[in-house]
């Protein structure tokens, strides 16, 4: 597999306290939260030496999510897709290391824009992963009643949120964050990952809508898409998210 299994996956609640530690927002200002996460565990990686960060290994099985997300689009989706962002951030990383060494920056504009993409790729993915499950559940608690009163309801809540994912471009996601200056939830979209944010924001629930997420089972019907995720959203950990960060 490109970019290996790690043994030592961060807990969900390492991943989002990492998150909560930088106080950034979403994209590549999360990659350094979850560098102290991932730093803390026997695989994980060093943004000062250059060192290797390693692909996660999913939550669940591969065709746990099934029929809403087909076995062999989750292990294309992981395998390639997550493992080519892990890839694409640990090269940015040595290369920015070397240039420290050499103090040559030249390529600054480059490799900062790489680091930028795939390590946000690499977050928003992680997060992804976590954030659905073969188990049903609900949105309850505070989550509900901060949804209730942010969007003024929970079906206004899902039509904004599948709006936001129908519509945005690129290789797109729809993001559920808590603004802590705002202290209300928003839905954000990020254009190549790391494009479109508000400053620190958290993320509670992302959704992948490139195609690549869907190509094999929705093909053109990112509608459907969109649709089925709500039925595979795990609501517990969203809410563990949350309570995380407020």
């Amino acid at each position: 597999m490109e970019g290996g299994i790690m043994e030592h996956a961060c807990t969900r609640r390492q991943l989002i306290t990492g998150f909560g530690l930088t106080a950034m927002a979403v994209g590549v200002n999360h990659f350094s939260g979850t560098a102290i996460c991932l730093a803390s565990s026997k695989t994980g990686g060093d943004s000062s030496t250059g060192a290797t960060f390693q692909l996660p290994p999913l939550p669940y099985s591969y065709d746990a999510l099934e029929p809403h997300i087909d076995m062999k689009t989750m292990s294309i989706h992981h395998d390639k897709h997550h493992a080519g962002y892990v890839k694409g951030l640990n090269e940015a990383l040595k290369q920015l290391a070397e240039a420290r060494a050499s103090n040559e920056f030249k390529l600054i504009k480059h490799w900062t824009r790489e680091l930028a993409f795939h390590g946000s790729g690499h977050i928003l993915h992680s997060l992804y992963w976590t954030n659905m499950s073969p188990v049903k559940t609900k949105p309850d608690g505070i989550l509900l009643a901060m949804i209730t009163k942010n969007f003024n309801g929970f079906d206004s809540f899902r039509l904004q949120f599948t709006s936001a994912a129908a519509s945005v471009e690129g290789s797109g996601w729809a993001i559920l964050a808590y603004q802590p200056h705002m202290k209300q939830l928003v839905i954000l979209q990020a254009e190549k990952h790391q494009n479109l944010s508000i400053w620190g924001v958290y993320p509670l629930m992302v959704c992948d809508v490139w195609e690549h997420a869907y190509y094999l089972k929705y093909q053109n019907q990112r509608q459907d898409y969109i649709q089925n995720f709500f039925e595979i959203i795990d609501w517990d950990e969203v809410s563990t998210r949350l309570a995380s960060v407020i």
